[in-house]
């Protein structure tokens, strides 16, 4: 496996504002979802001699800084920045070219056609039966069929092994968990408003804060 200090990365937090449709050059209609990226600020760098890895953390969002706890206050002073709602850290060998307080925009952080990773957080939708949460099948429907329809069946416990295995697929909380979307296209950067448009679905509701990074595979 790669080390991942040797890797550069780029990334950048912002905020998913709802899905479109655009034309391409060849005249074909391509589903885009928009994502606002106000610029990110650096405000911190790690290095290997201090934290033992390379990294740098950004921030992004506004905030009241009545609303920042003192500790978060302190920090974002060493920075020399005003206080941010979010923060993410990039592991990227080139952390010592950063310097803190240093802007960062989506013109120069991505470009159309490359590939990229949209991390969010999906959306929660409750509690959720084995059909909608794991893709049953569930049970026939037919003339004779007990009302159990969309029922689990069988969960496997017998007199070996006398127990349910952890990890069982049963009815439970659906949604509302991290989830990474790989290689997605960049159709277009508009760096006058911040915008990047990505070709495909992101996850999460409208006006939920999502992470764009470079493409970790197949970049």
């Amino acid at each position: 496996m790669a080390d991942i200090n040797n890797k550069i990365s780029k990334g950048m937090l912002g905020k998913k504002l709802g899905m479109t449709q655009v034309w391409n050059e060849a005249g074909k209609l391509v589903p885009v979802t928009v994502i606002e990226l106000a610029p990110n600020v650096v405000t911190q760098i790690r290095t290997p001699e201090k934290d033992g890895y390379n990294a740098v953390q950004i921030a992004a969002g506004e905030i009241d800084p009545r609303k920042v706890t003192q500790p978060l206050t302190g920090h974002f002073a060493a920075a020399g920045v005003t206080p941010r709602r979010k923060v993410a850290e990039i592991r990227t060998a080139d952390a010592a070219n950063y310097t803190l307080g240093q802007e960062i925009t989506a013109g120069d952080t991505f470009e159309a056609g490359q590939l990229v990773d949209v991390v969010g957080t999906s959306k929660g939708k409750g509690f959720a039966g084995v059909m909608k949460r794991h893709n049953f099948a569930g049970v026939g429907a037919s003339h004779g069929a007990h009302r159990n329809h969309r029922k689990p069946g069988s969960i496997g416990a017998s007199a070996t092994p006398s127990r349910v295995f952890k990890g069982t697929r049963m009815a439970g909380r659906m949604g509302g968990e991290r989830v990474t979307v790989l290689n997605l296209t960049v159709h277009a950067v508009d760096t006058e408003k911040g915008l990047l448009l990505v070709k495909g679905a992101v996850p999460g509701a409208r006006g939920r804060v999502v992470y764009v990074r470079n493409a970790v595979k197949g970049a």
